[in-house]
């Protein structure tokens, strides 16, 4: 009987980290939103294929971005943030 190779054990790729992030739009406003992949979320809103909000905003720069635990985190953070004034966002956003 024949002898079974072994397959080589594929690794898993690492579980990318979740984000909540703010942008500034041409027009001043801001944009929050969540995501595991900053740099490609940031290319499709600069892009116009991003949001509905920033499609006709662009380009946009990103202001600050806040590491997350898990996606579940991230939304509970999105929400909190979106709650907030805007004197109240503008503060955190300075603060650092």
């Amino acid at each position: 009987m024949p002898k079974k190779k072994k397959q080589a054990a594929k690794a898993k790729p690492a579980p990318k980290k979740w984000c909540l992030y703010v942008l500034l739009c041409k027009d001043g406003t801001l944009y929050c939103g969540i995501t595991n992949d900053l740099a490609r979320r940031v290319a499709q809103h600069t892009a116009g294929k991003g949001a509905r909000y920033t499609r006709g905003r662009g380009p946009v720069k990103v202001l600050r971005n806040w590491p997350q635990r898990n996606k579940s985190a991230a939304l509970k953070a999105e929400i909190a943030f979106k709650r907030l004034s805007r004197r109240a966002k503008d503060a955190v956003l300075a603060a650092g």
